[in-house]
């Protein structure tokens, strides 16, 4: 049994997928990318985008009754690997410790030329 988890903190959807699905004690959190739910806006450079993917994925985490304690695997997409410092400082302040298991990768491009996108997986 799955129940799709949705919040309007986050961005919506841009297609035909749920911001995360909560599925027998599990969170599957879709990728987001650092647009600000409140202006529609992306932030520039790498820093302030970074703290954006994670403000929305904090969101949509505290929707599904969950912390950033909770994450137990995390993707990190970036446009460009000269990317990865500055991202994984930001990164890093959301956990304090035992920080989950994560991939980093950089990609040709990401959804609305954004320089970093992110997806976790939680254990309630």
């Amino acid at each position: 049994m799955k129940k799709a988890i949705a919040t309007t903190k986050a961005p919506g959807a841009i297609g035909p997928y749920s911001q995360a699905i909560e599925a027998n004690g599990m969170l599957f959190i879709s990728g987001q990318i650092p647009i600000n739910p409140a202006t529609g806006v992306m932030p520039e450079g790498i820093t302030a985008q970074a703290e954006q993917c994670m403000k929305n994925l904090e969101a949509i985490l505290n929707e599904a009754g969950c912390t950033f304690d909770n994450v137990v695997k995390s993707t990190c997409l970036l446009a460009d690997m000269s990317y990865f410092a500055d991202m994984n400082a930001v990164y890093g302040k959301y956990f304090k410790s035992e920080p989950p298991a994560r991939a980093a990768f950089a990609v040709k491009e990401l959804p609305k030329k954004a320089l970093v996108e992110i997806e976790m997986i939680a254990v309630k």
